[in-house]
């Protein structure tokens, strides 16, 4: 090759490489900021998180976020104090439990995901109708002891006049992730399932939909993105970013119908049948699952800790401010809003408040 040759294919190259660059970097010429995430599990409930991701709503507001999947909010929280990760995506309880123990740095809640328990009580066999009292004496394979969705159930199962410890015969030895497969190779007459496996059971054929824990619970912080007070003091930027883009894929998901959120979420369900993936969306929007907005609301606080005090894991109340900060969220909602500064008010995402799965239906 000529000299004049190599040289423009040299500038060339060169060139090739700075377009590149520049399409990874955000707008304004800011550096990207990474930022370590862990979520407790791969579900569809965590779908507005998935939408920011594939959506682009991180990499536009200058975020490289790097996801892992810690089963277990216990696992998670482990990794969020020693450093593993910047920011978890836990139940808002862990960060009571760690605040009960007396820490020095202080776990904070600051924007909120999900405002509804997203598991739905799941009966081997086929019913023609459901009633509570049908537990009793049944084999109910349960989840981890002071967990939200152990806790949502045992609430949900006092409010119905039964025991969760002397009504039902619980099993509660099997880890976070294995719970499924548990029950699929034959463990358990009822189970806690999230979507989307509980659609993947009813389609196979393992039983059916009776109830949704989410409806019967309540509102609540139920699934809170979170960091410790120095992560959150040393890089408000960061978390101000991170909030901003969790409100625009809320308000994108509030806004569009199953179908496109299923499309739009694939990419992190890849094993997942697309229908599968649509009822399932459809389901947690009919319940008004999904928060609109990332503040935590007085009311969903203390509905936190009844559940926990009818559980028995709170040793004391703890006030709003103390765990939470509102500060990401507001500003978020106000940026990003028309003149309005006050936050859009949490309520159903579609026409209807019917949980419609009492007769496990996934259509």
């Amino acid at each position: 090759m000529k000299n004049g040759a190599r040289f423009k294919a040299v500038v060339a190259a060169a060139l090739l490489g700075l377009l590149l660059l520049s399409g990874c970097t955000p707008k304004g010429g800011e550096q990207t900021i990474e930022i370590r995430l862990g979520e407790v599990a791969r579900t569809v409930f965590y779908a507005p998180q998935y939408v920011a991701l594939s959506q682009g709503m991180f990499a536009q507001e200058g975020l490289d976020v790097q996801l892992a999947t810690i089963p277990g909010g216990d696992k998670a929280m482990t990794a969020l104090l020693s450093n593993q990760a910047d920011i978890a995506l836990i139940g808002a309880e862990t960060s009571i439990y760690v605040y009960q123990q007396g820490a020095e740095d202080p776990i904070i809640n600051f924007a909120q995901l999900t405002q509804k328990d997203g598991t739905f009580l799941f009966a081997r066999q086929t019913q023609d109708s459901f009633e509570w009292e049908k537990l009793k004496g049944q084999n109910f394979l349960g989840q981890r002891k002071g967990g939200m969705p152990q806790m949502s159930l045992e609430f949900t199962l006092r409010k119905h006049g039964i025991d969760p410890h002397k009504d039902l015969k619980l099993i509660q030895n099997i880890d976070f992730a294995n719970v499924a497969s548990a029950f699929g190779s034959g463990t358990g007459d009822y189970v806690q399932l999230f979507e989307p496996q509980a659609s993947i059971f009813e389609k196979e054929g393992r039983g059916r939909v009776v109830a949704s824990i989410g409806v019967e619970s309540g509102e609540l912080p139920y699934t809170v993105y979170m960091a410790k007070q120095s992560y959150l003091n040393t890089n408000s930027e960061a978390a101000q970013k991170f909030t901003n883009a969790v409100y625009r894929a809320q308000q994108w998901i509030a806004t569009h119908s199953p179908e496109q959120i299923a499309e739009a979420i694939t990419p992190y369900f890849k094993d997942t049948d697309l229908a599968v993936l649509t009822s399932s969306i459809k389901r947690y929007k009919e319940q008004s699952t999904y928060a609109l907005n990332p503040m935590i609301e007085e009311k969903e606080w203390k509905n936190l800790q009844d559940v926990m005090t009818s559980a028995g894991e709170l040793k004391s109340p703890v006030v709003l401010d103390k765990l939470v900060n509102p500060s990401f969220a507001q500003q978020a909602i106000s940026s990003n809003s028309t003149g309005n500064t006050e936050p859009p008010v949490k309520k159903s995402t579609t026409e209807s408040t019917d949980a419609g799965v009492g007769a496990g239906g996934s259509s």
